[in-house]
């Protein structure tokens, strides 16, 4: 639960140093938060959006269309909500 709390500030802190209106890459989290060995965080930053999404604080989008974050597949970006 601590990464995930850690994972969720790296998102709370990329986003905060974009546009309002500006996404975020999942991989960004991932690269920003272990440089040389970022894909096996992938699914537990894809967790930590999730859970941003449930508490209001961030949208998913895929497309620049809000998604669902539970049946999102692929690639995704977060966003703030609005």
């Amino acid at each position: 639960m601590e990464e995930e709390k850690d994972l969720s500030a790296k998102i709370r802190e990329l986003l905060s140093t974009r546009s309002a209106e500006s996404s975020i890459c999942t991989s960004d989290v991932a690269r920003a938060t272990t440089p040389d060995n970022w894909r096996p965080l992938m699914e537990p930053v894809r967790e930590a959006a999730r859970r941003m999404v449930a508490d209001g604080e961030v949208q998913i989008t895929q497309g620049g269309e809000v998604v669902d974050p539970e049946s999102a597949r692929g690639p995704i970006r977060i966003r703030w909500a609005r």
